[in-house]
């Protein structure tokens, strides 16, 4: 059977990833970055594209697996009726070229083990020549090698394309596989310790982990997710990609399957949030820096999305020899939003860059005349309709998130300039401008008879963005019009108890068939704003729900089906963990704000 997405595991290295299912299989993994071509492609695929298992002879799945403490190392154990064994699996910080480490450790008794590597580059499609060399098993395709060697050696021989190994451990031994990926016309690469890189990587992991402020009764699941946006960081550059796969489906069979192994400036404000109510000052310090070097340039020519070094050009297209996750075809790679009018982002750019202010982030000296030109085209163009945060594929509309970001893009900038007079602009402009948008969104997208804002202006349909409207400050938390709003996508994008981003029944918002999950992310906006609108034990209620719906190592992917009882969708997604991030520490700012209020009344 193919394992369920909740059933993998994330291991990496700041510059690339590996899913590793409960059966103990590598599934995916692309070298030596994010967005490069996958050596382990079964997952959306089968085996012959590419994986790696190590296991026990004849054992299905695992007893349990867990990570090591607040680290990225995890430990698989296997209980058999012979003895127990532990497979461990991490991805040291590289020096230079990437490396997977799997030590397999014997606990109790004595069990027979094997492993079955197979290498296929360019996402599965081409098996690689095979040789051996200086006591490493060699596969080269082209640009891509890569070299394996245990250690102790053990017995290895190729069958049917692969290349497996047969041992037994007992109690204490300990055999460590090592597999490296370097370029092709390059020598040999240098040999690594796989028992020094571990006491390493459990160091750097540990010590980073520590640095952690929030102190809530939500730490577990906190660290977790931090630890997986720390994970989903390309380390050279500071860009946080959506998530290291591509392709995994938002429904079961469905044609939505899209690539997110690129940086989006919407997760930007949110990111920027999570990362410093945590005390990651220099992780947000490095996403600012990469978002301003994304960006720089025309304001005409801004992106939703960019490449991991903020590269612009990412082309979509489909790969034919990979039928999908369980037949979820097509699978894609790039991806065609990109070329996307988004006006949202200008309003997320503009307030990330005054979050790292107010943060006290060393401020760039071009960073304000960046924000200036932003906003002044923005000011030309945000009567215009475009594709929304949701990136439809249908026909451009005037949807109201897009144009509160406006708003917020002419707040942001009229408070910056009262708080600083020597920043050069016109505050009188841009209040004219908030005031216009504001005004238009009331008027235009607002439906009195519901009590709701909508998801586009003349549209009766609704879009789980809306929540947003307080948080951002458009409107105060209790305006009417804005718990109108709360209960009416509560009420009508309801999925069990989760929100659904928009309504994909009978409509042709998006421009696609089929449906999809309940959106995680949304289901946190939720929460927040039943926090925000005095709703706290209905917050609480809904966020421990959405806890509950990790995996059993704490990881989220970008949607949940409630019908079938499973994730969906990329994975682990950024967007989730940002979500449970920054829902955890308000819910905590607010429990801790209410005891000091009561202590306060009672003394």
């Amino acid at each position: 059977m193919t394992p369920r997405i909740e059933d993998y595991a994330l291991i990496g290295d700041l510059q690339t990833a590996a899913l590793v299912g409960r059966n103990g299989s590598v599934d995916w993994l692309c070298l030596p970055r994010f967005d490069s071509g996958a050596c382990f492609a079964a997952l959306l695929g089968d085996e012959d594209n590419g994986h790696w298992r190590i296991a026990p002879k004849g054992a299905d799945t695992c007893t349990r697996r867990a990570y090591v403490d607040d680290t990225l190392v995890l430990e698989t154990f296997w209980e058999t009726r012979t003895g127990t064994v532990k497979v461990i699996d991490f991805m040291p910080q590289r020096d230079q070229e990437p490396d997977v480490m799997r030590i397999v450790e014997g606990v109790s008794g004595t069990v027979d083990m094997t492993s079955v590597i197979r290498l296929r580059f360019d996402f599965g499609s081409i098996v690689p020549w095979m040789r051996r060399s200086q006591g490493h098993r060699v596969a080269v395709a082209g640009p891509d090698s890569a070299w394996l060697r245990s250690e102790p050696p053990v017995k290895t021989w190729g069958q049917q394309f692969s290349t497996c190994s047969s041992f037994s451990v007992s109690a204490g031994e300990r055999v460590a596989f090592v597999l490296t990926w370097h370029p092709s016309h390059s020598p040999r690469p240098d040999l690594v310790d796989p028992y020094e890189a571990l006491e390493n990587t459990l160091s750097d992991w540990s010590d980073w982990s520590a640095r952690c402020k929030y102190q809530g009764p939500y730490r577990e699941a906190v660290i977790r997710s931090l630890i997986t946006l720390k994970a989903l960081t390309f380390g050279p550059t500071g860009g946080i990609v959506a998530a290291p796969t591509t392709s995994l489906p938002e429904e079961i069979g469905g044609v939505r399957n899209w690539d997110y192994r690129f940086c989006w400036l919407r997760d930007s404000t949110l990111t920027l949030g999570a990362l410093l109510s945590a005390g990651y000052v220099q992780e947000a310090a490095a996403w600012r820096d990469w978002l301003l070097r994304a960006v720089a340039g025309d304001p005409a020519d801004l992106q939703i999305m960019y490449g991991l070094a903020g590269e612009r050009r990412l082309p979509e297209s489909e790969l034919p020899w990979l039928r999908g996750y369980e037949n979820s075809a097509p699978v894609r790679i790039g991806n065609a939003a990109v070329r996307q009018r988004q006006l949202d982002v200008y309003g997320e750019v503009i307030d990330s860059l005054r979050l790292a202010r107010d943060a006290g982030l060393d401020d760039k000296p071009h960073a304000w005349s960046l924000q200036l030109s932003l906003l002044g085209f923005l000011e030309s163009t945000w009567r215009e309709p475009d594709e929304g945060l949701w990136e439809i594929r249908g026909q451009r509309r005037h949807f109201v998130h897009s144009k509160v970001m406006a708003w917020v893009a002419a707040d942001r900038a009229v408070r910056s300039l009262e708080e600083d007079p020597s920043l050069s602009g016109d505050a009188d402009r841009w209040r004219a401008m908030r005031d216009a948008v504001h005004r238009e969104v009331c008027e235009k997208g607002y439906d009195p008879v519901r009590n709701t804002f909508t998801q586009s202006y003349g549209s009766r349909e609704l879009d789980a963005a809306t929540l947003l409207i307080a948080r951002t400050g458009f409107l105060p938390p209790d305006d009417p019009r804005v718990i109108g709003t709360v209960d009416a996508v509560r009420d009508e994008l309801d999925s069990e108890g989760l929100v659904r981003r928009y309504s994909t029944d009978g409509t042709s918002v998006d421009g696609l068939p089929g449906g999809e999950g309940a959106f995680l992310a949304c289901s946190f906006w939720l929460a927040d704003a039943l926090r925000m609108t005095g709703r706290t034990d209905e917050a609480t209620e809904l966020f421990e729900r959405l806890l509950a719906l990790r995996n059993d190592v704490g990881l989220l992917a970008e949607e949940y089906d409630t019908a079938g009882m499973r994730q969906l969708g990329n994975f682990p997604q950024a967007f989730s963990h940002i979500g449970l991030v920054g829902t955890a520490v308000a819910l905590t700012e607010e429990r801790t704000a209410e005891d000091t209020a009561r202590d306060d009344a009672a003394g």
